[in-house]
């Protein structure tokens, strides 16, 4: 089965998808407030989220941000990746410039930690290589999370982040993304096209066999549906699907050259990808054909979240937000879509 979606990839014709397909939402911009590189966004609901980013960068919402509101900076340092169990417990991921560093065993990367909604922060040392960064954090639930990054390297906790087990993966290459599918079973992604997975909580990982490409490719993110599908998005624009539970990966037709930052999908057919250039793109058959999102910004898109199909949000360069909510009755779209087809920068 992966073969047969292989060749597929290489010869179905990019098809133009009617614009009913997207009656149910629209994207909007948001007014942020700051032109940080905002690099990562979370929410708790379709109310209340978090965005953060470069120089310490937070920024809180109640209103599914309608109003972004700054709030007081935790670090002057870049905020990679954050987490919120509930509205007052929280995590973030982050990471000291290298030319800043005082000494030879100063922690480049590291965690801070609040049990107040972010009035205070405590900062966390996780006990690795000094040099090594840290970029993402990954919890399923209130107690089982997995923080990765460079070199293979990644700490685990099972008590809701009040203690740390340092663990490394099967690679010296720099992991960028992952997903949950359960407390135990997750998948990690990163450049060397590396895929793996654990079913064990990271005690045991597999090495997934990427079809068709070199250890060139960087692969920055990763979406599960069940414990078969799933999809991995990287550098060149590059989309790959596993129908066996990432056993095997098979390439699919995305038709952009840019970098893929992200993905998620919310089912079997539909899903979203993010990327530089102010690639924002949609698919509604399983990745086999995209549509793109006219932003109206060339800025890179970092990040995905989605709350349920009607919400979601992404941010990036340039303190750039945009929010997904059902379009009003008889509204005209703000973003204008259009299919993806071959031409100028494109695949």
């Amino acid at each position: 089965m992966p073969f047969i979606f292989h060749l597929l990839s290489l010869v179905v014709v990019p098809l133009l998808i009617t614009q009913s397909v997207f009656a149910a939402g629209e994207w909007t911009k948001q007014r942020s407030g700051t032109l940080a590189w905002l690099r990562a966004v979370y929410f708790l609901d379709q109310h209340t989220g978090w965005a953060v980013g470069s120089n310490g960068v937070l920024l809180s919402t109640t209103d599914g941000g309608e109003n972004w509101k700054p709030s007081r900076r935790p670090t002057e340092d870049t905020v990679r990746d954050l987490y919120f169990a509930d509205e007052q417990r929280g995590w973030l991921v982050c990471e000291r410039s290298i030319f800043l560093l005082r000494t030879k065993d100063e922690q480049r990367s590291y965690l801070m930690s609040t049990t107040d909604g972010g009035q205070q922060w405590r900062r966390i040392n996780l006990n690795g290589e000094p040099d090594a960064r840290l970029l993402r954090v990954l919890f399923t639930g209130n107690n089982h999370g997995l923080v990765f990054g460079e070199g293979g390297m990644l700490f685990t906790t099972t008590d809701g982040g009040a203690t740390w087990l340092k663990k490394r993966a099967p690679t010296r290459h720099i992991l960028f993304g992952g997903a949950f599918l359960d407390q135990t079973q997750l998948w990690l992604v990163g450049s060397g096209a590396t895929v793996l997975q654990t079913r064990d909580g990271g005690e045991t990982w597999r090495t997934g066999n990427v079809l068709g490409i070199t250890q060139s490719v960087r692969f920055t993110a990763t979406s599960f549906v069940d414990r078969a599908r799933g999809w991995a998005v990287g550098s060149e624009g590059r989309v790959f699907l596993t129908t066996d539970g990432g056993r095997t990966w098979a390439a699919q037709p995305s038709n952009v050259l840019e970098d893929l930052n992200d993905v998620k999908f919310l089912d079997a057919a539909e899903g979203w990808a993010v990327g530089n250039g102010g690639i924002l793109m949609h698919t509604t058959d399983g990745g086999f054909h995209w549509t793109l999102e006219q932003t109206g910004t060339t800025h890179p898109i970092e990040r995905l979240f989605f709350i349920d199909r009607e919400r979601g949000w992404a941010v990036g360069f340039g303190g750039t937000i945009f929010s997904y909510a059902p379009r009003a009755p008889g509204k005209a779209p703000n973003i204008r879509r259009r299919p993806v087809l071959k031409g100028a920068g494109l695949r």
